[in-house]
């Protein structure tokens, strides 16, 4: 009996624990459920959300940002928790600025800035994705942490770096006891944070989502798969160790990203993943390659669909939540002015958003969609097609050119179309 009793107790105060969290998205079975409701959303990428608020000229283009996103129904945003290092990376200009500049020198006033957004998040009943660290130089990520231990020269990180060689430098982070050791450490000082804004704890904080371990976390060889499965089972229960509240992804793209299915399956599997991530580029992986994309829809609409049911059965067989958190095409004929079309973007986005609609109608397992990416009221410079340092940052990366992915305010016919489908998918959130 007075185990009985206390088996009881311990539920009831498990239960007040989750009254007195409310707005926290939480995972059951293969859904999301808010306050007691499943969760579905369409987000966009807003990785650079959290430095905006660094001047007060960002903070006013922030919040205008947030309230053209809420009006049109988008309510998920995939933000950069942290940069690392400053200068030239790879030979381009990196994000700036960094919180942590330099090894060991942390910024704090980047992290203010981190605040702001979420409590302006917050006051919009948004959710954040943040992700912690990045497999890619353009915000210094792996290779930056590789660089601060002697792994990678100072002369070699400057330089343009080739496919294969970069390959073999990120494949070393995951076996690089102080390169972890670091990034730990920043993971540790960013989910403990209390915002200095709400004063609310990170770990408590409605307007986050989940954590994610990095931006395309990825082993880039085979033989740095242990390590790299390691590294994700450690992060993950690192970070349910400081917040038992909110969601933990890892950020991967998919098979294509994890040296195959079965990797991308054991990562996922583990107890502190909470649910899957991927990612469709069907520029970067060659799945078309002459200028009008048009001409080759077809296929990129074939093998999109194809690279979604295969992650979707295999999250069916984990029971897990699947979201597709980044996915673009450039604006008509590649080019990047804002006065061309959209018009292969607006197909590509429609056919995508319907498969989440049709999910989400048979209690499937992909429950949102994050476009590749918001550039807001962000405007390329056109002096050169990279970024560079005190030009408006946009949904684009510095390596990449400004313009080519963004989804900038003025783009009406893509806006159009995401309204419509937010409408739906917002209206089924609501019903009981």
């Amino acid at each position: 009996m007075g185990k009985i009793i206390f088996t009881f107790l311990c539920c009831c105060a498990a239960s007040l624990v989750c009254k007195a969290q409310p707005g926290l998205v939480i995972v059951k079975g293969h859904q999301f459920i808010l306050d007691g409701k499943k969760y579905h959303y369409i987000g966009a990428n807003y990785w650079y959300g959290g430095l905006l608020a660094t001047t007060e000229a960002g903070k006013i283009r922030l919040k205008k940002e947030l309230d053209f996103l809420a009006s049109k129904g988008v309510n998920n945003l995939r933000v950069l928790a942290v940069a690392e290092g400053e200068g030239i990376i790879t030979a381009v200009e990196r994000v700036q600025p960094a919180y942590q500049p330099a090894k060991g020198i942390f910024r704090d006033s980047i992290l203010i800035a981190l605040d702001y957004l979420l409590a302006e998040m917050g006051k919009r009943q948004m959710k954040a994705v943040l992700f912690l660290s990045n497999n890619w130089e353009w915000s210094g990520g792996f290779l930056q942490y590789l660089n601060w231990n002697g792994q990678i020269a100072d002369s070699v990180l400057a330089r343009k770096i080739d496919w294969e060689d970069y390959r073999d430098y990120v494949s070393r982070f995951y076996s690089c006891g102080r390169c972890i050791e670091q990034q730990r450490a920043v993971v540790k000082r960013i989910v403990s944070r209390t915002n200095t804004i709400t004063g609310k704890a990170y770990a408590a904080d409605p307007a986050i989502m989940s954590w994610e371990l990095a931006n395309e976390p990825r082993p880039m060889r085979p033989a740095a798969v242990p390590a790299y499965k390691s590294w994700i089972a450690a992060n993950a229960a690192l970070i349910k160790s400081l917040d038992r509240n909110h969601l933990v992804t890892t950020g991967a793209e998919g098979d294509i990203g994890t040296e195959g299915m079965e990797n991308y399956l054991s990562i996922h599997r583990d107890k502190n993943i909470d649910y899957a991530t991927i990612h469709i580029w069907p520029k970067n992986w060659s799945w078309f390659a002459d200028t009008s994309i048009s001409r080759s829809m077809d296929s990129i609409i074939t093998k999109t669909t194809e690279y979604i049911d295969r992650h979707r059965g295999a999250m069916q067989r984990l029971g897990k939540p699947l979201v597709i958190e980044e996915f673009g095409l450039p604006r008509d004929q590649q080019r990047f002015t804002l006065t061309s079309t959209t018009h292969s973007r607006d197909y590509y986005y429609s056919r995508i958003f319907s498969i989440l609609v049709k999910d989400i109608a048979a209690s499937g397992v992909i429950n949102g969609a994050n476009f590749w990416a918001f550039g807001g009221m962000g405007r390329p410079s056109y002096r050169q097609h990279l970024w560079a340092k005190g030009e408006d940052l946009l949904g684009d990366p510095p390596m990449e050119e400004q313009g080519l992915n963004s989804v900038f305010n003025t783009d009406h016919s893509t806006w159009k179309l995401i309204f419509k489908f937010t409408q739906q998918i917002n209206h089924k959130n609501r019903l009981p």
